[in-house]
């Protein structure tokens, strides 16, 4: 489905990633890992068009994506949920949720049921102001607004980074869930080592912008994670 060849990403003059080259299946869960700083946020950004320079080839369904424009991307079938998750606060939930609907190919705004089953906190507060909601309810918002956009693919930046622990589990499940029980492709970038060997596949360790292991989760082993995570 997602296809990287010979990646080499940019901001600026600053040349963050270096010849990355993977293949994720359709209906896949790829954990990308790294230490801080390796380029794990880079590859999420490039792959969605938020970098400054991009060379290399990268493909959804065989069609090309790197001439497209973010929004076009999304269209596509991409959805992505940063770190810091950008809600907007001043709008309500249902407010947000609904932003997601503009990458939808139906054009219909649509609240996206799925979505309101794994975050019931969210259903029950759809007319509050996002911003007073906490941390982790503003991520489960986050992740909602991005399955409005209906995508095939959903790009996750460290969603339980700073959470308090009984949202985190929430939200590991419902990533889980979304992967195994209603086929979504996901790629995220995950710290969380227990978390990734638990609901990936397969998994891609970035050191210094290039890709310095990949392949079935089973292979991710200690010795990988203590060469290239280890502080």
């Amino acid at each position: 489905m997602l296809e990287l060849e010979k990646v080499d990403s940019f901001y600026g003059n600053s040349h963050i990633l270096h010849q990355v080259s993977f293949a994720i299946p359709s209906g896949s869960f790829t954990a990308v890992v790294g230490r801080n700083g390796m380029g794990k946020t880079m590859l999420l950004k490039t792959i969605m068009g938020l970098t400054d320079r991009v060379r290399g080839s990268l493909l959804l369904n065989t069609h090309p994506l790197t001439p497209l424009p973010t929004h076009c991307r999304a269209k596509a079938g991409l959805a992505y949920v940063p770190q810091g998750r950008e809600i907007i606060s001043q709008f309500t939930v249902k407010e947000n949720i609904l932003m997601g609907c503009y990458a939808r190919l139906d054009g219909k705004k649509k609240m996206p049921e799925l979505a309101l089953e794994l975050f019931p906190y969210l259903k029950d507060n759809l007319n509050r102001r996002a911003g007073l909601l906490s941390g982790g309810q503003q991520q489960q918002l986050a992740i909602a607004r991005a399955l409005a956009a209906k995508p095939a693919v959903l790009l996750l930046d460290e969603p339980t980074e700073g959470i308090q622990p009984n949202i985190v589990e929430q939200i590991e499940q419902a990533i889980t869930r979304l992967n195994q029980d209603f086929g979504l492709t996901i790629v995220l970038v995950e710290q969380n080592i227990a978390f990734a060997r638990r609901a990936a596949q397969q998994f891609i360790m970035l050191n210094n912008g290039a890709i310095a292991a990949k392949g079935s989760i089973h292979e991710l082993s200690d010795e990988l994670v203590h060469r290239y995570m280890a502080v």
